[in-house]
């Protein structure tokens, strides 16, 4: 097969998610434009931050198409043969749907600041100091190989068809882009109270102690709310964005590897294998005994100093 037909094959049986994000990239660049001209001069836009945002985004959507095309859309439809029921699509089961999807779009989004593998894939999309636009579309091509989809299987093993659940899933996240912005405030309470606004993913981009890991809804607000990782956001308290250990890089290749190169020195230092491989499924910042001790005992001789001065 040459590359043309290669190309063809792959467009064919792109999924429909990766088509509505393509298509919405014209409106998603306009917004960036627009947004630029309003924040120039403020230093709320970088240009090389957002040469790096747009071009992780786009090496993330060109690879997923092909890897969605290949792989996972096969997988899909394996797990759709199996499924418990038909479910047709009318007004009432695609807003289940949505609902369904946004409330596992929640459960994939805390699971990722919270098992290192993923969020291996996910700090790609936090390690930018800057909040704009262009953020949003900071993503990490490795996302076709982590997982992500994984979480998105029970509508399709309950009876949805797979192209309708990547369908609301492109919405949810098509949705997500317009949150990604310091340009607008907080919006009237009934619209703060049920949905994701720019303020409260403002909160989820914060490296401030008090906003680290909160706010984790896709379309929805509601779920942080149950759930107990809802925290305002505070006009006294302005966000500090980025990770808590900053990159500060620009190349897209560190950008994406850095972490998943943390991992796995962590995973190859001496030990028991289980303790190893732990690196995998712990918190991010989780250490095994003898790394916590080891860093205890070296700042023995600092907190000894700072006592006797």
């Amino acid at each position: 097969m040459n590359l043309i037909d290669f190309a063809v094959t792959t467009y064919q049986n792109a999924d429909i998610k990766e088509l509505l994000l393509v298509a919405m990239m014209p409106l998603f660049g306009l917004t960036i434009v627009l947004e630029a001209w309003r924040f120039r001069g403020t230093g709320i836009y970088s240009l090389k931050d957002s040469a790096a945002s747009m071009t992780l985004g786009a090496s993330y959507v060109l690879l997923e198409v092909v890897v969605n095309a290949l792989f996972v859309f096969a997988i899909l439809d394996w797990v759709y043969s199996y499924r418990l029921m038909d479910i047709a699509i009318t007004p009432w089961t695609f807003a289940l749907l949505f609902l369904m999807v946004d409330f596992l779009f929640y459960v994939y989004h805390v699971t990722a600041h919270k098992v290192r593998w993923f969020w291996a894939t996910h700090v790609v999309h936090h390690a930018s100091e800057h909040m704009n636009f262009t953020t949003a579309g900071r993503q990490s091509t490795l996302y076709a190989f982590s997982g992500l989809f994984l979480f998105f299987l029970p509508p399709v093993l309950l009876g949805f068809d797979p192209a309708w659940g990547l369908f609301t899933l492109a919405i949810n996240l098509s949705y997500q882009w317009f949150i990604h912005t310091q340009w607008v405030k907080k919006l009237p309470r009934p619209i703060e109270f049920i949905f994701n606004t720019p303020s409260h993913h403002r909160v989820h981009h914060g490296r401030n102690p008090e906003y680290i890991d909160r706010n984790f809804g896709g379309t929805f607000i509601i779920w942080d709310r149950l759930f107990g990782t809802f925290v305002e956001e505070r006009e006294d308290l302005p966000p500090e964005y980025g990770i808590t250990r900053q990159i500060h890089s620009y190349n897209p290749i560190t950008l994406t590897l850095h972490e998943f190169i943390a991992l796995f020195k962590d995973m190859a230092r001496p030990g028991p294998l289980w303790l190893r491989l732990k690196h995998l499924w712990a918190t991010p910042e989780w250490q095994r005994p003898e790394a916590q001790n080891q860093h205890a005992k070296k700042n023995v001789p600092a907190i000894a100093a700072q006592q006797e001065g």
